[in-house]
């Protein structure tokens, strides 16, 4: 049994303030060793519960924020950018059967501690065949495709509520509770890594292949926060105006559609001013 572990941060335990997640600053070092932390009671469970491999794909902002030294040395680490898949890379290739989403948060528009989708600002909301998209729902659909399941996921409450409708098979554990999207009541590391565990070591029984769902075709509508990135957006090939700052494109099946969202992100941002956005 092979595991796929996608560790993001902003769902973290503790985790409620920009600095907490963003390198180089000081409450981003304070809370890598937290969110290494999460990382291990997910690793330490899964082996619990029968696994054989645990491959950890670092999934937050530059990729390079988990600490390698202190990770469970059983696992492995894949880490740095610029990966086929981003979020969920590894699933690809035949031999994952379940992945986990590990320190999650809800999508841009919604409550949530830290809510964004792939762009900490900018993007207002996503949109897959009408229902709004969090990372989770995204990710979801790509492994969908490869036949592999959502077996298990970590974040605050609201992140939780949001798995049940895309992973409703998965266990959840909420390491906190969501007041705004810059505050919540937190669990102390040490509850959250002894429930963490357990939930993987239950979830370790769901990893099991399924036939890959082709649920195409796709289209993915994104709405941004400022009509000048409507125009940028549109550059990407087959990415086009869809009303007030929205864009929206059309992809066969999940693997090309969130490649093509990696690279409106990319383009996007690259337009976003650091006063006025």
């Amino acid at each position: 049994m092979k595991i796929l572990i996608s560790a993001d941060m902003e769902g973290v335990t503790g985790v409620t303030w920009p600095d907490d997640v963003l390198p180089g600053h000081a409450q981003w070092q304070r809370f890598r060793p937290v969110f290494t932390g999460d990382v291990n009671a997910a690793i330490a469970g899964f082996f619990d519960g029968g696994a054989d491999e645990v491959l950890v794909n670092e999934a937050h902002w530059s990729m390079r924020n988990l600490l390698l030294e202190q990770l469970d040395e059983r696992a492995q680490l894949l880490t740095g950018k610029h990966k086929a898949l981003s979020m969920v890379e590894g699933v690809q290739h035949g031999d994952v059967d379940g992945v986990a989403f590990v320190g999650y948060h809800t999508g841009a528009g919604t409550e949530g501690v830290l809510a964004h989708t792939y762009l900490a600002n900018s993007l207002t909301g996503v949109w897959v065949n009408g229902t709004r998209a969090s990372e989770g729902y995204l990710n979801s659909l790509v492994v969908a495709e490869y036949g592999v399941p959502v077996v298990l996921v970590t974040g605050d409450d609201r992140t939780c509520e949001d798995a049940a409708g895309y992973a409703p098979g998965a266990r959840a554990v909420a390491v906190k509770d969501y007041v705004s999207r810059y505050a919540a009541v937190c669990r102390p590391p040490a509850r959250t890594a002894a429930e963490i565990r357990a939930a993987a070591r239950e979830a370790a029984a769901l990893a099991v292949r399924t036939e890959p769902v082709r649920g195409g075709p796709f289209t993915v509508e994104i709405e941004f926060d400022a009509e000048h990135l409507v125009v940028q957006a549109a550059c990407v090939p087959g990415v086009e105006p869809a009303g007030e700052r929205r864009v929206a494109y059309t992809s066969e099946n999940m693997y090309e559609a969130i490649r093509c969202f990696k690279t409106v992100t990319t383009v996007v941002s690259s337009a976003v001013e650091e006063q006025y956005g």
